[in-house]
């Protein structure tokens, strides 16, 4: 083991469920920082994040379509780890919540299955990922 490094050593140690579990974190904990920036807030990466949904309110109900739409699009360009994205309108018994499901695929080529998230956006605007 004298050549792998550290990372390499700790990885070959975990079962193939403790990577996908990690991986899916990690893509969650990625989709939220995301999902909370709205475009022109990341001085580096102006594309990066999604439109400011308050501003849509005015435009409801395509305000739903414009969201997913944006959410879809900011997921394919900024989230490598996942493709074959797809984002779809959760009804809420509150109106001033918005969800959305997005499923995924995995795009690691040896990795199978779905990958479900669901998101909240609150009336203050931020948005949960779980």
């Amino acid at each position: 083991m004298a050549g792998r490094g550290l990372l390499s050593r700790i990885e070959a140690g975990m079962g193939s469920a403790d990577r996908a579990l990690d991986v899916s974190e990690s893509i969650v904990e990625h989709l939220r920082v995301l999902l909370n920036t709205r475009k022109g807030g990341a001085a580096t990466v102006p594309g990066f994040g999604i439109v400011d949904f308050t501003e849509l309110v005015h435009t409801f109900p395509m305000a739903i379509q414009t969201l997913q739409s944006a959410i879809r699009a900011t997921v394919l360009e900024f989230e490598p780890r996942v493709r074959n994205v797809s984002v779809r309108h959760v009804p809420d018994a509150d109106p001033l919540v918005l969800r959305f499901e997005i499923t995924a695929q995995p795009a690691d080529r040896g990795a199978r299955g779905m990958l479900r998230f669901r998101t909240q956006m609150s009336p203050g605007g931020k948005v949960e990922v779980w």
